[in-house]
């Protein structure tokens, strides 16, 4: 009994020093993370208030926010960098908050576990705790500005500034931490021969999903900053980075994941680099100087292209070194993987090409463009929506495998001669592609319709048929099946549900895949098995995965 209450006392001591432990590591971390606010005259703008010209239309000065008929928020802003944060987060306000609420509970689903969410959040922030020495002056004013219409409802996980600079970290985050789960984009571009007109022609799917709601309300933004370039870009509301965008002088940047190592700490996050060279550059060599001088933290590839050169060149980046690719043809695609001289035979990427989706999608890209040159915008938009993988093989929709993924949260087509730019529409990018032309975008143009009409393109056939159909049905499926598998909600399918579910889109391997998750948390191990080995006969995306799916499998047998 002695020992018993011996052991109990040490083991009390012991849980105590633990909690003090972890107690002073929350103190160290909240005060080492604790991050300066940008020198501002805050009362300067403190009381800016939005004009309501119509419904869904709203101005400010000379800067404005409206809803267009395809149900894309169009906005435009001008000034000083923290005059344009303020502007921007009071114009825009709701939608910034929806962004919010949107990624926080896609977050909630990826990690249910509360003790989880906190101590990732705790290392996000330490990892994060110096990123506003690596993001320019310029930048962290506008972000700050933006800042203040961010709602009060998440202040517990951290201040509105310190989490939209956590936020626009997410992207690089993501790719270290999911391994590109999240991304699998695509992107190409065609001149000269390969070009109906012979100009340049630039084209991409951004396949960044954080959920279909996170992939409402989508804002193309025109700035017309007081230094630099007048550009636009196309993402969603509070997010100052480029994914994807084009300045006045026909230079447009498009960003690529690929395999990264795990990074240690915060650098330049890739939107903020892409940022720079679109407001800043006006030329692929002035780009390059550019993104030549950051640090990235993340490995990912800028497809960079330019009126004044008549190119295109992919910079590829890693944490510790930079090269740039040029094609020898008329052509260049870009998936998610390196193929630069320096870059395209390291460990990491080799590893990246023989295990995931990429080197397919490159493929299956070229393929298209060779059956289709010389393209013009509505071919180069149905390569964008192709949903085969090589050799028009049906390997069902979805699959990672494909161009069109069925996930984008945009797509865009550049012509940079003539400063257009087409963006899609929902549903993903099987929506109308709609025009603009950048130098026409100004602070009274908001009076009329701002895309130009003539120019649309129209939606993708794939819409009106059963098959799109069938599809938005089995992920809503799926979703029931992943909430059972991971956040232990009920769910009890019949052998009718099962067959329908399948039925939706029999030649995707992930159909079975979650079926035979599903059994094996019922603990059916022999149906688990079975289902897991119809998904090996299928078109696995990747190397990774059947062998995850090989893992399950064993684990079926023991």
């Amino acid at each position: 009994m002695k020992i018993l209450k011996r052991l109990l006392k040490y083991l009390t001591y012991g849980t105590f020093a633990i909690i003090v432990l972890i107690l002073i590591l929350f103190v160290y971390v909240y005060f080492e993370t604790k991050i300066e606010y940008p020198q501002v005259d805050k009362d300067k703008y403190s009381n800016l208030k939005r004009e309501k010209i119509a419904e869904n239309h709203y101005r400010l000065g000379n800067n404005w926010l409206k809803l267009n008929k395809f149900g894309v928020w169009e906005m435009y802003v001008e000034g000083s960098p923290y005059e344009r944060g303020r502007i921007y987060g009071v114009l825009s306000e709701e939608l910034i908050q929806q962004h919010e609420d949107y990624f926080i509970d896609q977050i909630d689903k990826m990690i249910p576990s509360r003790v989880y969410f906190h101590f990732l959040r705790v290392m996000i922030a330490w990892f994060n705790k110096d990123i506003d020495k690596h993001v320019q002056e310029e930048f962290l004013q506008e972000i700050y500005g933006i800042s203040k219409s961010f709602s009060d409802e998440y202040d517990i996980l951290g201040d509105k500034y310190l989490r939209i600079l956590n936020y626009h970290a997410a992207h690089d985050i993501g790719h270290a931490l999911a391994e590109y789960a999240m991304v699998g984009c695509t992107s190409f571009s065609v001149n000269n021969e390969f070009s109906e007109d012979s100009s340049l022609l630039i084209a991409r799917n951004f396949d960044f999903y954080m959920g279909d709601d996170f992939a409402t309300n989508k804002l193309v933004t025109f700035v017309k900053p007081d230094e630099g370039h007048q550009f636009m870009m196309y993402s969603w509301a509070g997010f100052v980075g480029v994914v994807s965008g084009m300045n006045e002088k026909g230079l447009t940047v498009t960003i690529n994941a690929s395999k990264s190592d795990m990074p240690t700490e915060s650098k330049t996050p890739i939107s903020i680099l892409a940022r720079e060279i679109v407001q800043y550059a006006s030329t692929i060599e002035e780009a390059i100087t550019i993104a030549q001088k950051r640090e990235t933290f993340v490995s990912e590839s800028l497809m960079i292209g330019s009126a004044i050169d008549n190119k295109t060149v992919i910079i590829e980046k890693t944490p510790n070194s930079q090269d740039v690719f040029v094609s020898e043809t008329d052509f260049l695609v870009c998936s998610n993987h390196y193929q630069s001289e320096k870059l395209k035979n390291t460990e990491i990427n080799i590893e990246n090409i023989k295990t995931s989706d990429s080197e397919n999608r490159r493929v299956r890209t070229n393929e298209l463009l060779n059956k289709k040159f010389p393209l013009d915008i509505n071919e180069a938009v149905q390569i964008l929506r192709d949903k085969k993988s090589l050799n028009d093989k049906n390997v069902g929709y979805g699959n990672p495998k494909t161009i069109n993924q069925l996930i984008a949260h945009h797509a865009v087509v550049f012509k940079p001669i003539d400063k257009l730019v087409w963006i899609s529409t929902p549903p993903y990018q099987l929506g109308n592609f709609i025009a603009y032309k950048i130098d026409d975008i100004n602070s009274q143009s908001d009076t009329s319709t701002v895309f130009i009409d003539s120019l649309t393109i129209g939606k993708d056939s794939f819409l009106l048929t059963e098959y799109f159909f069938k599809f938005e049905e089995y992920k809503k499926t799926k979703l029931k099946i992943f909430d059972f598998t991971m956040l232990g909600k009920s769910l009890n399918l019949s052998e009718a549900d099962i067959s329908e579910y399948i039925s939706k889109n029999p030649e995707l391997y992930t159909v079975y895949w979650s079926l035979g998750d599903y059994f094996f948390e019922k603990e059916n191990f022999e149906k688990a098995k079975k289902y897991y080995k119809i998904a090996l006969q299928k078109d696995v995306a990747s190397l990774a995965e059947e062998k995850a799916i090989k893992i399950k499998i064993e684990k079926c047998l023991k």
